[in-house]
C-alpha cells in the first residue's frame, strides 16, 4: 500500500470536514498520502452534503468532471461518502456506475477494510450505533484548533432537514472517549477545541450532561478555548448559560439557529419554540454575558411563507442584531415533511427575500464590528492568510488581521484599529 495517494473533496458542514479528517487518518495509517488534484490520485473521495439541493448539484458536477479519469485509469477507486451517499444510495450508483463505493456517515470506520479487501460489495449505508464508540485515527488540517465529535445524529425532525435520515438518531459519545481525545490534543499543543453535534445541548452520557461536560473538559491542561456547534434553541438551558458565564475557557460565542421570525412558519418547520421563547433566551444570554456574539441561520421562502411572515423575519433580524448569519433559500429535500407541504414559493420571490436578508445583516454586522474599534481583544493566532497577514480570532469568533508576525497558537492582546464587514484589523499592545 505504500506510496498510494488519495484526493478528497469535502462539501458542507464542520461535521463533514471532521469526517474527512478521519477518513484521511484511516488512509494515512495504511500508507496513503493526500494529493491536491484528482488526476494524481489512486483513490478519489467526495464527502458530500445533502442539506441543500445546491450542495448536491456541486457534488454531481465534480463527479462528472472526474469520469474521464476512471476510463484512463481503471484501477482508480472513486468513493462517495457523506449525507448524499446515505440519502441516494443505489440511485447514485445507477446514475454514475463508475463509482466504486458508497459510504454513509455512520460507515466511515470501515473505509480501510473496504479498500484493503477490495470489497465486491458497493454500498455501505446502514445506521451504525457503534460509531459513538469508535476511536478514529485523524489527520487534522490545523495544529492550533481541533474538532471533536461529542454526539451523532439528531432526534428533532425539523420539517426541512434530512439529518435524522442521513446521520440517524442521537447517540452520545462516551465521556471518557471525549475526555481522552481532548487530553491528547492538549498534550500535542492544540489550544482550542470545538465540540461538534447536530444538537450539542442534547448530550447525555450516564450522569454527564452538556454543561457538566464543558466543566470537566475545561480542566484539561493546554486547552485554552472551548467552542461548540450547534445548539438547538429549545434545549438551551440556564445551566448552560451559567457555565458559559463562569467558565473562562468557554468562549463568548453561540450559534443559535432561529430559521424564521414568524411563529406560524416556525410551527410548520417543527422547531418546537416560538419567537417569544427564542427572544427570552437571547435576553438571558445577553443579561449574563453582555459581550457575547450570537450568530444564527435563516431560511427564506419556506412553503406558505407570506409577505407578512417574511416581514417578521426582517423585524427579528432588526430586533436581535445578530453578529452574523448564514441565510439560505428553502430547498425541498427528499423524504422531509416540508417536501410534501403545499404553498411552494416562487424562486424569484425567494431570491429577492434572500437578498433583502443578506443586505440587512451586512449592515448590522458592519455596525456591530464598528463598535469594537479601539477596544482591547484577546486573539488566538491561527496562522497567515494568502495576503501574508497574520490572523487570529477573538473569543467571540471574529477574525482579526495583524501586520506583525506571531507564531500559530500564541494568545495575545490587540487593540482593534479598524473594523470591516467580515474582519477586524488590530495592533499588538
Amino acid at each position: 500500500m505504500k506510496g498510494k495517494t488519495v484526493y478528497i473533496k469535502t462539501f458542507g458542514c464542520q461535521m463533514n470536514e471532521h469526517d474527512s479528517e478521519r477518513m484521511l487518518g484511516i488512509l494515512y495509517s495504511m500508507g496513503f498520502n493526500e494529493v491536491d488534484e484528482p488526476k494524481k490520485a489512486d483513490i478519489i473521495i467526495f464527502n458530500t452534503c445533502a442539506i441543500r439541493e445546491k450542495a448536491e448539484q456541486k457534488f454531481m458536477s465534480s463527479l462528472g468532471r472526474i469520469k474521464h479519469l476512471k476510463r484512463r485509469k481503471p484501477e482508480l477507486k472513486i468513493i462517495v461518502a457523506g449525507c448524499s451517499a446515505k440519502l441516494q444510495g443505489e440511485r447514485l450508483v445507477n446514475k454514475a456506475p463508475f463509482i466504486d463505493y458508497i459510504i454513509g456517515p455512520d460507515n466511515i470506520s470501515i473505509l480501510g477494510k473496504i479498500i484493503e479487501n477490495n470489497s465486491e460489495e458497493k454500498i455501505f449505508i446502514d445506521e451504525n450505533s457503534e460509531i459513538a464508540y469508535f476511536d478514529f485515527p485523524t489527520l487534522r488540517k490545523d495544529n492550533v484548533k481541533a474538532w471533536v465529535n461529542i454526539i451523532y445524529g439528531c432526534n428533532n425532525y425539523c420539517a426541512y432537514c434530512v439529518v435524522p435520515f442521513t446521520r440517524g438518531r442521537e447517540r452520545s459519545r462516551p465521556f471518557e472517549k471525549i475526555y481522552n481525545e481532548i487530553k491528547r490534543l492538549g498534550e500535542e499543543g492544540f489550544k482550542e477545541v470545538t465540540l461538534l453535534g447536530q444538537n450539542v445541548n442534547s448530550y447525555q452520557h450516564e450522569n454527564i450532561d452538556f454543561p457538566l461536560l464543558l466543566e470537566k473538559i475545561s480542566e484539561i491542561e493546554g486547552i485554552e478555548r472551548i467552542r461548540f456547534v450547534t445548539s438547538h434553541p429549545k434545549d438551551l438551558s440556564e445551566k448552560l448559560i451559567y457555565v458559559m458565564k463562569n467558565n473562562p475557557k468557554v468562549c463568548e460565542h453561540i450559534h443559535l439557529p432561529l430559521q424564521a421570525g414568524s411563529d406560524r412558519i416556525l410551527k410548520l418547520m417543527n422547531r418546537k419554540y416560538s419567537y417569544e421563547e427564542y427572544m427570552r433566551k437571547i435576553q438571558t444570554l445577553r443579561d449574563n454575558i453582555p459581550d457575547i456574539a450570537i450568530t444564527s441561520d435563516i431560511i427564506v421562502g419556506f412553503p406558505q411563507e407570506s409577505d407578512e411572515d417574511f416581514e417578521k423575519t426582517i423585524s427579528a433580524l432588526t430586533e436581535i442584531q445578530f453578529d452574523g448569519i448564514f441565510a439560505f433559500k428553502f430547498s425541498a429535500r427528499p423524504g422531509t415533511a416540508a417536501s410534501k407541504l403545499e404553498g411552494k414559493i416562487n424562486e424569484d420571490i425567494k431570491a429577492k427575500r434572500l437578498m433583502e436578508v443578506l443586505k440587512l445583516q451586512d449592515n448590522i454586522t458592519e455596525s456591530k464590528n464598528k463598535k469594537l474599534e479601539d477596544t482591547i481583544q484577546e486573539i488566538l493566532i491561527e496562522g497567515e492568510n494568502e495576503e501574508g497577514f497574520t490572523f487570529g480570532r477573538t473569543r467571540t469568533n471574529k477574525i482579526v488581521k495583524l501586520t506583525s508576525h506571531f507564531p500559530s497558537g500564541k494568545i495575545i492582546k490587540v487593540k482593534i484599529k479598524k473594523a470591516n464587514r467580515h474582519s477586524l484589523e488590530g495592533i499588538v499592545i
